[in-house]
């Protein structure tokens, strides 16, 4: 057993100096391994907790749910990393040079096709990407000076717009607010009116 692991990192090794040349094709297949891995890493202590605490079905449902879940987010995540690495080496090469506007048109055509199906998971990811892509494009506004850097402090602000508008469109509006929000806020602000006896006032929620 020993030898063959040492046969296979042998010829692991080869490989990879024989490819030397065709670094952004490495690059990509590595990035297919840290996108699956990242993804099983992130979705699957997620997915277990939420299946778990708000979700319905025998266990072996919970199971199944949980592993379908973190097998569509490791795989889109592993294939978008592979697809986009793939063309944006592919355009540099071909015009012999990087231009800034690449990572755009690679990630908008590679993104179509994988993070463009609407479920779950996919709705998840690209919604947490806009909330970190709003903010980040504040900053840089402020940092490019094209708009001013406020005097005093914006993120008490900030805060109290988003936590009073989703609850304002949770309490009069929630159809419109994705299904796991929905569920969470229930949880916290509805449940929490309803109780017959000490049990299931602090015990248990019923």
């Amino acid at each position: 057993m020993e030898i063959n692991l040492q046969n296979i990192e042998l010829i692991g090794n080869y490989l990879l100096y024989r490819f030397r040349k065709q670094k952004y094709i490495l690059a990509a297949i590595k990035g297919l391994r840290n996108g699956i891995v990242y993804g099983v890493r992130i979705r699957a202590p997620h997915a277990l907790v939420m299946v778990f605490l708000f979700g319905s079905g025998s266990f072996l449902q919970k199971i199944r749910s949980i592993l379908t879940l973190t097998k569509t987010h490791a795989f889109n995540l592993g294939r978008f990393v592979f697809a986009y690495k793939l063309m944006l080496g592919l355009m540099e090469k071909l015009a012999g040079e990087y231009k800034t506007w690449y990572p755009f048109i690679a990630a908008f055509t590679v993104g179509y096709f994988v993070w463009g199906e609407n479920n779950g998971v996919n709705t998840q990811i690209n919604l947490y990407l806009l909330s970190r892509i709003l903010y980040g494009l504040v900053k840089l506004a402020v940092e490019k000076q094209i708009i001013r850097e406020p005097n005093g402090p914006v993120f008490p602000w900030f805060a109290a717009i988003i936590w009073g508008t989703v609850l304002w469109m949770f309490e009069n509006h929630s159809h419109v607010l994705q299904s796991s929000l929905q569920t969470s806020m229930k949880y916290l602000y509805h449940d929490s009116n309803v109780w017959t006896d000490i049990r299931n006032f602090i015990l248990r929620n019923e």
